[in-house]
């Protein structure tokens, strides 16, 4: 895979004066991401200069969205390496299969919240960046 099928994808915000809304669907109608959610989890309380990440799945879909304060998201194909600033409850960073990532520079609060394609699987993991790096130029 290419770090160039990663994209924001943007939430519908429903602006109220009460408080604003905004809602996610799979890919059934006019879905908002492309594929089922079957897991969430999400991050938070994690100490100033930590990182999270640091790994690549195989065939597990995710959708990464700060929901309160912000982070970096920086992803690797193997090749060409990106990082992305999400700071926005709204907007959330598609991950495709086999794109290494890593999370860091948390501010103080910061939640992540992670929508996954499928159950938590360990087989699914790369947790080696050589391991990864190999397999993704063995493709070539």
């Amino acid at each position: 895979m290419s770090i160039e099928k990663c994209s924001i994808i943007e939430l519908p915000a429903i602006h109220d004066p009460r408080g604003n809304l905004t809602f996610i669907e799979g890919p059934d109608g006019k879905g908002h991401i492309p594929f089922t959610i079957k897991r969430i989890y999400y991050l938070y309380d994690v100490p100033g200069g930590a990182e999270r990440g640091g790994h690549a799945h195989k065939n597990l879909h995710q959708l990464i969205i700060a929901m309160s304060g912000s982070f970096d998201i920086v992803i690797d194909d193997g090749f060409n390496k990106k990082r992305i600033h999400l700071n926005r409850s709204y907007k959330g960073l598609y991950v495709c299969p086999m794109i290494w990532r890593e999370i860091d520079n948390f501010s103080s609060g910061a939640v992540c919240m992670a929508l996954a394609s499928n159950l938590y699987d360990e087989d699914d993991y790369y947790r080696n960046y050589q391991d990864f790096s190999a397999v993704v130029h063995q493709k070539l």
